[in-house]
């Protein structure tokens, strides 16, 4: 069974920085990608930023894209997501998900069915 463990977030002044971590476990797949979305009250879930096993690609909204950078240790199943210059629209509750045998890097949010339980990110101005 999958299991993705989350750590980070909180609270944080506006233009300050947050690094959410994801430890996943469990895989019986070797190629997939592995991300975070995130959440904001009464809104659908974003792809924030994945990156792809096979090959290393990555994709970032566009909301974030020279703000927020995703890493990953493949050997350890982990993704980290570094924040920078965060807003108060960056507040919401984050979600480390996963996407097996997924190639290209893509976030419809119904590819992604394995989930985290969720972090929450609060940016305060």
């Amino acid at each position: 069974e999958v299991q993705l463990v989350e750590s980070g977030g909180g609270l944080v002044q506006a233009g300050g920085s947050l690094k959410l971590s994801c430890a996943a476990s469990g895989f019986t797949f070797d190629d997939y990608a592995i991300g975070w979305f995130r959440q904001a009250p009464a809104k659908e879930p974003e792809g924030v930023a994945c990156i792809v096993f096979i090959g290393g690609y990555t994709y970032y909204a566009e909301s974030v894209k020279g703000r927020f950078t995703i890493s990953s240790d493949n050997g350890e199943h982990t993704v980290t997501l570094h924040m920078h210059s965060l807003k108060p629209e960056d507040t919401a509750v984050y979600y480390c998900a996963v996407a097996p045998h997924l190639r290209v890097p893509t976030m419809p949010w119904d590819l992604y069915t394995y989930r985290g339980q969720g972090t929450q990110v609060t940016v305060s101005s």
